[in-house]
């Protein structure tokens, strides 16, 4: 799946759980975000430290486990 080598999985940041691309930004968190009905280029310009392709990645890591 496209983009999923940006998700991390690292048991020294944020207990082990799925995080962007190393950083501590727990996938969970990205989806969070997305369900409380902010948009990508809301969370884009709250976060800088994110790319779209980040919350692309997060979407579809959260396919897979599905």
């Amino acid at each position: 799946m496209e983009h999923l080598e940006r998700i991390t999985i690292n048991p020294e940041i944020c207990h082990g759980k799925p995080c962007i691309r190393g950083m501590r930004w727990p996938v969970e968190v990205i989806l969070g975000l997305l369900g409380s009905e902010m948009t990508i280029e809301e969370i884009l310009e709250d976060h800088p430290e994110l790319e779209k392709e980040d919350i692309i990645a997060s979407l579809a890591y959260a396919r897979l486990l599905m």
